[in-house]
Formats: C-alpha cells, structure tokens, sequence
C-alpha cells in the first residue's frame, strides 16, 4: 500500500513539474508579447511623427469643414492641455464613446492635425499637435 502511495505521489509531482515548465513557457511568451507591443508603440510614434514632418513641410494646413459633432470634439481637444482617452472626450463633449472613436477618424481624414498614444495596454490618448494649436 506504501509503494502505491508512492507511485501516486511521484505521478503528481511529474505533473505538477509539468504544469511549471508550461507556466514558465506562459510567461516567457507574455514577455515576448509585451516587447512586441513596446515595439509596436514606438513604431506607431515615429510614423505619427514622420507624417506630422512630412505634414508640416505643406505651407497650409487646408482643412475640409466640420460637423457639429466635430466641432463640439475638436474644441474639447484644443481646450485642453493635457492628454484625453476616449472616455474623457465623450464624457467632455457629451457624445458616446463610439461616435467620438469614429468623428476623431474623420478629423484627422479632414485634415486636422491629431496625435495618438497606446498606453497601459487599453487607453488610446488624442491631443492636437502644438504647432498647430500655436498657429
């Protein structure tokens, strides 16, 4: 009876051994994952960056005119001075999130110059370019 104990005991330690190494295989996953994403972010800022350069080399910024929804989302936007997620300019404009998510698509399509940050892994920050707040 010891001896089967035994064995028993030795299957569940192989067993547990085996779900470590595939945790450990999880998680050297998930860091490869995160890299990817920080990756990924800096990637996504450079280009934002490149095409603000190539944007910025245009003497005129030329705008096609706004809705009122945009209008109401875009001086949010350039009142503010610090970053807002999505949730903060809905809330702010008193609009819902998916129509701010899809009338922020549409200002940058019209010409207005946005910036985004991917942060935290959920929040998707929006801000006007200085340069042109300036002008």
């Amino acid at each position: 009876m010891k001896e089967e104990f035994n064995s028993i005991k030795r299957v569940l330690e192989e067993h547990l051994n085996s779900i470590n190494d595939n945790t450990d295989e999880i998680q050297v996953l998930f860091d490869y994952l995160h890299d990817i994403e920080t990756k990924m972010d800096r990637l996504s800022s450079r280009l934002d960056q490149l095409q603000m350069s190539q944007n910025s080399s245009v003497e005129k910024i030329k705008i096609s005119p706004l809705t009122t929804d945009e209008k109401k989302i875009f001086l949010v936007l350039y009142t503010e001075e610090h970053q807002l997620t999505f949730e903060e300019i809905a809330k702010k404009s008193h609009l819902s999130c998916p129509i701010v998510k899809e009338k922020l698509n549409t200002l940058v399509e019209k010409g207005i110059p946005l910036e985004r940050f991917y942060s935290n892994g959920q929040f998707f920050f929006i801000i006007i370019i200085l340069k042109f707040v300036i002008r």
